[in-house]
């Protein structure tokens, strides 16, 4: 049996305020011609096949057109819910989805009834786990702890008690942050008591378990496995080979894996340095077609940094601030007997290194006159201290 394992789409979701459903709708073209192509026999997507419980209806239209358009190929489908997803609204229908050959998993009540799969090797039976929550289990399932890998466990117990009815080969679907993968930014934090991680020995002796949740492939054994997302959701993603996984599963177990890189709509770069160094330095040509992320390091900071980072490099997204030689920024009392306009002076000089000008003194002397009850108090405080 060939299964290709993906996860995280993520649909609806943007980049940085950049709409990314056209990408998302190349993947599922590149998906369904890998499908195709590699005569895939069944494809697992391991949860958050949307990016909010409420999603766009483009989002939803073209989840409606992907799922169709993979009951029509040659493959079986088993999908699971994630932390992102609504579990009620993505499994809906479920049941009649079923006659298609698309199996939705995302009510905890059906962990450890399996969708049996036959093979010219016998028969797979493939276990679905939605992103189980520990707060909602508690009780129901009278977990021991309010912990992901309390349910977890739970979730694997019910799952072997159907394997122990059935010697036969398995593979698990599950979104869980499993220790060993490595997250990103662009995870939603699903910690309880502060802790998340639940250990890989959950899953000994399955044949093969395809998670979900992290962003960025990870092999954590040879039958344990996240795809990551089809696309970079952050720049902590830029070092990331997208893709899924395509595993064959012999008599015995997993027999050969190998990685289907997916396609780039754009590449992301990271840049640091002075503004003078980026729109000159012509090693970072490449950078110019990328979605970039810098950070200035100018002592001082530039005029308009962001319109002139954009001249050459159009895509910029994201800009910030490092000064070198400079100490960060500390809070300190105000001294009594200090105007607003002082104070707001000196904020001004701590955070660019440099005084405010004349002109940009008398627009924030306005702006905090505007916002006093006495638009003359903090004149007066300021001719007192002998300045204005």
């Amino acid at each position: 049996m060939r299964i290709l394992h993906t996860s995280d789409w993520h649909l609806g979701r943007s980049f940085h305020r950049v709409g990314m459903l056209e990408h998302q709708a190349a993947y599922v073209d590149h998906l369904l011609g890998v499908v195709a192509s590699e005569r895939v026999d069944l494809v697992v997507v391991a949860g958050d096949i949307y990016d909010r419980a409420l999603p766009h209806v483009d989002a939803v239209r073209l989840a409606d057109e992907t799922l169709a358009r993979l009951a029509a190929s040659r493959a079986r489908v088993v999908l699971t819910s994630g932390n992102h997803d609504s579990a009620q609204r993505l499994g809906f229908g479920s049941r009649l989805i079923d006659a298609a050959g698309v199996h939705l998993r995302t009510d905890a009540s059906s962990v450890g009834v399996p969708i049996l799969l036959d093979d010219e090797h016998g028969p797979v039976a493939v276990h679905g786990i939605p992103y189980l929550d520990p707060q909602a289990l508690l009780e129901p399932w009278r977990l021991p702890a309010r912990t992901h890998e309390a349910a977890l466990a739970e979730a694997m117990r019910r799952v072997r008690a159907d394997l122990a009815a059935r010697p036969t080969r398995s593979v698990v679907v599950a979104h869980a942050f499993v220790a060993g993968g490595l997250p990103s930014d662009s995870e939603r934090d699903i910690s309880v008591g502060g802790v998340s991680v639940v250990p890989s020995t959950l899953f000994d002796d399955v044949s093969y378990t395809a998670l979900g949740h992290l962003h960025g492939r990870a092999t954590l054994g040879e039958t344990l496995r996240y795809s990551g997302s089809p696309l970079a959701y952050s720049f902590s993603e830029a070092g990331h080979t997208k893709g899924s996984w395509l595993v064959d599963l012999g008599p015995d177990g997993v027999s050969a894996t190998s990685f289907v890189e997916a396609p780039v709509p754009r590449r992301l770069s990271v840049l640091s340095g002075d503004l003078e160094s980026l729109l000159t330095d012509q090693r970072l040509a490449p950078a110019e077609s990328h979605w970039v992320q810098a950070t200035l390091t100018d002592a001082v900071r530039p005029d308009r940094p962001m319109e002139r980072l954009r001249a050459r490099f159009p895509h910029a997204l994201m800009l910030s601030f490092a000064p070198v030689g400079t100490p960060s920024p500390s809070v300190v009392a105000a001294p009594r007997g200090r105007s607003d306009h002082q104070i707001s002076l000196d904020f001004v000089e701590e955070l660019r290194g440099a005084p405010a000008s004349d002109d940009e003194s008398a627009l924030l002397l306005e702006a905090c006159d505007a916002c006093a009850e006495d638009p003359d108090a903090d004149m007066l405080v300021t001719a007192a201290n002998g300045s204005g």
